[in-house]
C-alpha cells in the first residue's frame, strides 16, 4: 500500500516541490543568518571601538596634567554604562594602572591572559599589536564577553610634556581593554534565527499545503477519471466517457480518449456485424460472382455469334452480288427489246436490283462494323457515322413503328475518331431507345447534333418508359441491367461508356421522366490531335 501510494504522481509531485523548498530556503536561511551574525558582530565591535576611543579621549587631558583621580573616576562613570563589562588600563609594564574593577588595580597581568595573548602571542618577545587582530571573544558569566585592546601611543604631548618622564624613543606607553556584553547581540542573533525557521518552515507548509491541494484537483483527480477510463475500456466497455471540460492538456488527451473509444466502438460493432453476417455475405458474393461468371458465358456466345454472324455475311454478300448482276443484266436486256409488254417486268427487276443494292449495302455495314481493328483515331464526319447507324437498325425502326427525326445544325461536322467505335456507341444507345418503347403503337427519337464551346454534342431523345430514380446510379456499371436475362447482358451502356472515355468525352443522362429519357454525348472537336491519339495516315 505504502509503496502504491509512493508511486503516485500527485504524491511525488508534492514530495519533489518540499524537498525544493525545504533545500532553497535553507540555503537562503543559512547565508541570511550568517550575514546577520557577522553585521551585528561588527556592529558591535564598531561600538567597542567607539566606546574605547571615547574613553582615550576623555582621559587624554587628565593623562597629561597626571590627575589620576579624574582618570579613576571617568572609567569608574564610563564602566557602569550598560553594555559595558570592565575597563581596564594597563601600563607599559603590565601592571593595571587604571580599572572600573578598584580590586585589580596595580595587579600584574599574566601575559597569557585572554587580554595579553592578543599582543604577546611570544611572551618573550616585544609586544606587536595591530588595529585589526585586536579583538578577542571569551565567556564569562553565562555570557558572551568582547574585549578590545586599544593601544595607547606616546605621542609628542606625552614626552614634552614638563609633568611625564617619558622618553620620545618610546613608542607604547600602555594599552586600553575595554570589555564588551554580547547578550544582546547573541539574544537579537538568536531571536532572528528563530524567526527565520519559523518563517521558512511555514512557507514551506503553506506553499507545499497549497502545492498538495492544486496538484490533487489539477493532476491527481484528472488522472484517476483517465484510470477508470482505461481500466473500463479494458473490461470491454467501449461506450466509456470521460467528462473532463478543461481547455489544458488534460481536456485535450480526454477529447481524444473519448474520439478514440468512440472509434473502437465502432470498429468492434462492425467487425460484430461482419462476423454474424459473414456467412450471408459468403453466399451474396458467391451469387455475385455466378452472375458475373453466366455473364461472361453469354459475352463469349454473342462473340461467337457476332463471328458467325460476320462469316454468315460475308458468305451471303456473293449472293448477293450474282443477284444483282443478274436482275441489272435482265433489266438491260429487256430495256434494249423496246418492248411495252415488258414493262412490267423491267420495274420488277429494277426492284430486285435496288433491294439487292440494298441488302448488299446492309451486309457490307455490317461486316464493316463486327471488323475488329487496333484503337487508331482518323477524321471522320460525325453525320456520316451516325447515318450509318440509323441504316443498320433502320429495320428495328420499321418493325416497331418507330419514328426517326434528324436535328443537325450542320451538314458535315468531322472529329477525330475511331469510327468503327463511335459507330458501336450510337447503335448500343439507339436499341435502348427503340427497347423502351415495346409495347407502343407508334413510337419517336429525335438525334440532335451540335456544336458547343469547340465540342460536338449529340443528344438523343426518346419517349419511352425512362429510367427509375434508383437504376440511375448504376446504369453504366458492367453487367447491371433491368432486362431479362434472355433480352440484356448490361455491358451495352457500359461498353458506351468506355468508348466515349476513350475519345476524352462525356456521357450523361440529361433527363428522364416517364415520358422518355435524353443521352447527352459530348466529344472533343480534336482535329490536331492534342490528346495524342495513333492515327491513321
Amino acid at each position: 500500500m505504502k509503496a502504491k501510494l509512493f508511486n503516485k504522481l500527485s504524491i511525488k509531485l508534492v514530495l519533489i516541490t518540499s524537498l525544493v523548498l525545504i533545500t532553497v530556503l535553507s540555503i537562503h536561511t543559512f547565508l541570511t543568518i550568517r550575514f546577520m551574525r557577522d553585521n551585528l558582530t561588527k556592529l558591535s565591535r564598531d561600538g567597542a571601538y567607539s566606546a574605547s576611543d571615547i574613553i582615550k579621549r576623555s582621559t587624554r587631558y587628565s593623562m597629561l596634567i597626571n590627575k589620576k583621580d579624574d582618570i579613576h573616576r571617568v572609567i569608574k562613570t564610563l564602566g557602569n554604562e550598560p553594555g559595558i563589562k570592565k575597563i581596564r588600563i594597563y601600563d607599559k609594564t603590565g601592571k593595571i594602572a587604571f580599572s572600573s574593577d578598584s580590586a585589580e588595580i596595580n595587579s600584574v597581568a599574566d601575559k597569557r591572559s585572554e587580554a595579553c595573548i592578543v599582543c604577546h602571542s611570544d611572551p618573550n618577545a616585544p609586544p606587536t599589536v595591530t588595529t585589526t587582530d585586536n579583538f578577542r571573544t571569551f565567556n564569562a558569566g553565562g555570557e558572551r564577553i568582547l574585549g578590545l585592546i586599544n593601544p595607547i601611543k606616546n605621542e609628542n604631548d606625552c614626552y614634552s610634556s614638563d609633568c611625564h618622564y617619558h622618553n620620545s624613543s618610546e613608542t607604547l606607553l600602555g594599552v586600553l581593554d575595554v570589555m564588551v556584553s554580547m547578550k544582546n547581540t547573541d539574544d537579537t542573533i538568536s531571536q532572528a534565527i528563530k524567526n527565520i525557521l519559523t518563517t521558512s518552515i511555514l512557507i514551506t507548509l503553506l506553499i507545499s499545503g497549497l502545492s498538495g491541494v492544486f496538484i490533487f484537483y489539477l493532476v491527481n483527480k484528472p488522472l484517476t477519471k483517465f484510470e477508470k477510463a482505461i481500466d473500463e475500456l479494458g473490461r470491454g466497455n467501449l461506450n466509456y466517457k470521460i467528462h473532463l471540460h478543461n481547455k489544458n492538456e488534460f481536456g485535450v488527451i480526454a477529447y481524444q480518449f473519448n474520439d478514440m473509444s468512440r472509434k473502437l466502438s465502432l470498429a468492434y460493432k462492425e467487425i460484430k456485424d461482419w462476423s454474424e453476417t459473414l456467412n450471408l455475405k459468403v453466399e451474396e458474393k458467391t451469387q455475385e460472382l455466378k452472375n458475373i461468371y453466366d455473364q461472361v458465358v453469354q459475352i463469349e456466345k454473342l462473340a461467337s455469334l457476332g463471328k458467325l454472324s460476320a462469316t454468315v455475311a460475308h458468305e451471303l454478300n456473293n449472293p448477293l452480288e450474282g443477284i444483282l448482276t443478274y436482275s441489272k443484266l435482265i433489266s438491260k436486256k429487256l430495256k434494249n427489246e423496246n418492248n411495252e409488254n415488258y414493262t412490267k417486268l423491267i420495274e420488277y427487276t429494277d426492284l430486285i436490283s435496288e433491294e439487292s443494292a440494298r441488302c448488299g449495302k446492309i451486309v457490307k455495314d455490317l461486316l464493316l462494323f463486327s471488323h475488329s481493328d487496333a484503337e487508331k483515331f482518323l477524321v471522320s464526319d460525325l453525320v456520316q457515322i451516325i447515318n450509318k447507324s440509323i441504316a443498320l437498325i433502320n429495320h428495328h425502326l420499321e418493325m416497331n413503328n418507330i419514328y426517326l427525326q434528324r436535328q443537325f445544325e450542320t451538314e458535315q461536322m468531322n472529329i477525330l475518331c475511331n469510327p468503327q467505335k463511335i459507330q458501336q456507341a450510337l447503335m448500343s444507345i439507339l436499341i435502348n431507345a427503340i427497347e423502351s418503347m415495346s409495347g407502343k403503337e407508334d413510337g419517336k427519337i429525335i438525334i440532335r447534333l451540335n456544336k458547343e464551346n469547340n465540342r460536338a454534342v449529340l443528344r438523343i431523345i426518346d419517349f419511352g418508359n425512362g429510367i427509375a430514380e434508383s437504376d440511375l446510379p448504376h446504369i453504366f456499371e458492367p453487367f447491371y441491367t433491368t432486362k431479362d436475362a434472355m433480352k440484356g447482358t448490361g455491358l451495352g451502356l457500359s461498353v458506351v461508356y468506355g468508348i466515349i472515355n476513350l475519345h476524352k468525352g462525356n456521357i450523361e443522362v440529361e433527363k428522364t421522366s416517364q415520358e422518355g429519357t435524353t443521352f447527352k454525348i459530348s466529344l472533343p472537336i480534336n482535329l490536331n490531335n492534342e490528346f495524342g491519339y495513333e492515327t491513321k495516315a
